[in-house]
């Protein structure tokens, strides 16, 4: 099978296409001949070579495809062959097939694309494990999304306002700013104003019960600023690079709390039971047509290079995927009431 492999650490231009064995089926693993996968920062991270994949997760990058399903394990109940799913896995995504346990298989929401829906098991299980699952997020919270563009920004937005939340969100430029205000967010332009004062104006001082940030560094001493009484702090990504100094007096006023998490070097049953969350709270928001994926681009499986240049120049908005085999449906209309995509 193609597979887009890195060649050495460096930039973009690491990423060539190349043939590779197809992975074997595991007695309890689904084959996906994969349609489309989905571009996320720890790709970047590892073509970098700062961010190696897990032991025994393939080489060759991509966190989560959607596809269909070719081949089954003996002891697999979940899925058939011909079914059209989507699945979280730990590397070997930017290819034509690869082999995933059945735990960590999703079916393609209905009224999302095949497509579309490789945009889908990353940022949800990354969302829903750290507003939901973690830091409770409930009905009557204020949530602040760092990113708010992004592909994690746009679908913690929309999952914190299906949630019944007031939703805070930042973003660098007036376009993307437009695009969080339409998904329901109020939005913070941090480039032109401080994001602890604005929360401070929006909130009329209260702060906010819950903050997902991936910027880390800095933004983490100024996120302790914005908390509500018991608010919580989710890390999930230091794109800053920089060592955080936390004021922990200013913390332990506020009763608050700071969690780092990641996803891919989880133990697979904890995986499985974030996915299995993510099946029984979050699909069926999407299927009511309350929280949709953003797609901003996609490019073919041999465009890898120029998919990664897209997302370090950080014009996109929400996900951009590598179109890797034909779709194997006709696109459909979103549900009523959806959000649409900005696209490119």
């Amino acid at each position: 099978m193609r597979a887009v492999v890195i060649t050495q650490p460096g930039g973009a231009d690491v990423l060539q296409l190349a043939d590779i064995p197809t992975p074997p089926v595991g007695d309890t693993d689904v084959s996906i001949a994969v349609v489309a996968a989905g571009i996320n920062g720890a790709d970047l991270a590892q073509r970098r070579g700062v961010y190696p994949p897990p032991p025994g997760a393939p080489d060759w990058p991509g966190l989560e495809v959607s596809g269909t399903v070719s081949a089954v394990g003996g002891s697999v109940t979940g899925f058939a062959v011909g079914d059209e799913v989507c699945a979280l896995v730990s590397g070997g995504g930017y290819a034509e097939s690869v082999v995933v346990d059945e735990r960590l298989v999703l079916p393609v929401p209905r009224g999302v694309t095949v497509e579309s829906a490789a945009a889908l098991p990353e940022v949800a299980a990354t969302v829903w494990s750290n507003l939901v699952m973690n830091a409770g997020l409930a009905r009557g919270d204020t949530l602040l999304v760092h990113g708010g563009s992004s592909g994690i920004g746009t679908m913690a937005i929309q999952v914190g306002v299906a949630l019944g939340c007031r939703v805070i969100a930042t973003a660098g430029s007036a376009e993307k700013v437009a695009v969080i205000e339409s998904l329901g967010a109020a939005g913070i332009r941090y480039r032109d104003e401080d994001f602890v004062e604005a929360v401070a104006r929006l909130t009329d001082g209260a702060g906010v019960d819950v903050v997902l940030d991936m910027v880390g560094g800095d933004y983490i001493a100024r996120d302790i600023r914005c908390l509500a009484i018991g608010g919580r702090i989710m890390v999930i990504a230091n794109q800053s690079g920089d060592e955080s100094t936390l004021d922990v007096g200013a913390l332990m006023r506020v009763r608050g709390r700071v969690w780092a998490t990641t996803l891919r070097s989880r133990p697979i049953g904890e995986r499985a039971q974030i996915v299995a969350a993510v099946a029984d709270g979050l699909w069926p928001l999407i299927e009511s047509g309350r929280v949709q994926p953003i797609i901003d681009s996609v490019f073919a499986l041999a465009e890898a290079s120029a998919a990664h240049e897209r997302m370090e120049s950080s014009a996109h908005i929400g996900k951009i995927l590598l179109s890797v085999g034909p779709p194997v449906e006709q696109p459909v209309e979103p549900p009523a009431g959806a959000p649409v995509s900005p696209g490119r």
